[in-house]
């Protein structure tokens, strides 16, 4: 067998990169939403009642998505003018020290309220970390394939969510077996100093790549944009928009389930914390083995089929996976999510190809970071806070929050499709002119 060529090494070892960096930087994020939905609102909120606390964490945990349209738009700059490369060493390096310094942050009952404002701060950072990461991961992973790959390039960056929701959750397992004063005390900090020895093997795959193919190619070529941000709100700014919605789905589900579900689960259902956390390890380990299988069905029938496909059945199951999951039942509560993770991971696998593609190169960066980012702040973020609003508002009753989902849902699928209409035709002209120029 032949040995293969550099420019597939370079785009073997850039997947393989992204798809580590991104899972690590998820991982980060991600302990942040368990330990906010089991623990930040009574070491860090303890003078609030159960469901104030609660509420308060989640704003902490919201403030992190309102950093990350500013992380996009400060990384998608350097990245659209400089490189992908480093800018993605920078947000690993970020996010592994405010992850790492919340583990040793001291709690309200040693500092008061210093404590609360500290933690605000570092999760900030972490935003501002995770807002540059994602378009770079996914822009050195796809403009680093050939056509026919790129798709499933951009799959393996989206692996990185459910690999650090994994990571994360069995991190939690093992500590969540602490008895509950010591997991109080610190079994809850393990998972955040692990955050240091993780981001060394981090860098160390990252350093080893080179810059993305197609950038370096149109870098020779093209003299960068001046102000990547003004280009793409003067051109851009619908594709933007309609990244937002088309995001929706992607960006608010982990949330939903991984903070909202495990706080409800664990208080008002009566869930055990042990058993929650299994739940959430089983799903995880679904959507990270059936996403690979979507792209693969994606590249025989086309993105487009299967996200939109996805998005209906999810919105079938939605109501059955509420009623499963108000049982109180853990077996019940496995099979809800993992319906809807089936249906929700085969959009959520393409999503990353399928913006990458809208953008321009010289401006794609911050383009894709955009939208999503400012979708993570104004949908997913703020999921756990509405979701618990709206079931605290209604005395303990799901519909509000069943609707709430429903509504994310028909919002992801009108927006996908208007996406793809809007681009179509761009595509079709950028097929007659490459026919017209090889004839």
């Amino acid at each position: 067998m032949p040995d293969a060529t550099p420019a597939s090494r370079q785009s073997r070892r850039a997947t393989i990169a992204s798809f580590i960096g991104t899972a690590l930087e998820w991982y980060d994020f991600f302990i942040y939403g368990t330990a906010a939905a089991l623990v930040f609102g009574t070491l860090f909120f303890p003078e609030s009642d159960t469901a104030t606390g609660t509420l308060a964490a989640f704003a902490t945990f919201w403030v992190g998505f309102l950093a990350r349209p500013l992380g996009g738009i400060l990384f998608g700059h350097i990245g659209d003018r400089v490189g992908r490369k480093n800018v993605l060493v920078i947000t690993l390096i970020l996010m592994g020290t405010a992850t790492t310094l919340i583990g040793v942050l001291p709690t309200y009952s040693s500092i008061g309220y210093a404590a609360p404002v500290l933690l605000v701060l570092l999760r900030a950072l972490q935003g501002l970390a995770v807002g540059g990461e994602w378009g770079g991961a996914v822009l050195m992973a796809t403009e680093s394939a050939d056509g026919k790959r790129r798709g499933m390039a951009g799959m393996w960056v989206q692996q990185g969510s459910p690999a650090g929701a994994l990571l994360a959750t069995l991190v939690f397992v093992v500590v969540g077996r602490l008895p509950d004063d010591v997991f109080l005390q610190w079994g809850w900090r393990v998972p955040f100093l692990l955050s240091a020895i993780l981001v060394v093997v981090g860098l160390v795959v990252r350093l080893a790549v080179e810059e993305s193919a197609e950038f370096s190619a149109a870098r020779d070529t093209e003299p960068a944009v001046r102000l990547p941000l003004v280009t793409v709100l003067r051109t851009a700014w619908r594709l933007v928009a309609l990244g937002v919605g088309a995001s929706a789905l992607g960006i608010s589900a982990a949330y939903f389930t991984n903070t909202f579900l495990v706080s409800w689960a664990t208080t008002a259902l009566g869930v055990s914390r042990q058993t929650m956390l299994d739940v959430l390890l089983v799903t995880s380990l679904v959507q990270f083995l059936w996403q690979p299988v979507a792209a693969l069905i994606a590249h025989r029938i086309g993105a487009l089929r299967v996200m939109t496909g996805a998005l209906v059945g999810n919105i079938v199951v939605a109501v059955p996976m509420f009623l499963l999951i108000t049982t109180g039942d853990g077996l019940m509560i496995t099979i809800a999510l993992a319906l809807s993770v089936v249906t929700g991971a085969s959009y959520y696998a393409l999503l990353a190809g399928f913006l990458a593609q809208v953008f321009p190169v010289k401006v794609r960066y911050t383009g894709i970071s955009l939208a999503y980012q400012l979708c993570s702040t104004i949908i997913g973020g703020s999921t756990p806070l509405v979701a618990q609003w709206l079931l605290t508002g209604s005395g303990g009753s799901h519909w509000p929050v069943v609707g709430h989902y429903v509504a994310l849902l028909v919002l992801t699928l009108g927006c996908v499709l208007a996406l793809a209409r809007r681009t179509a035709p761009d595509r079709r002209h950028a097929v007659r002119r490459a026919a017209l120029v090889n004839s």
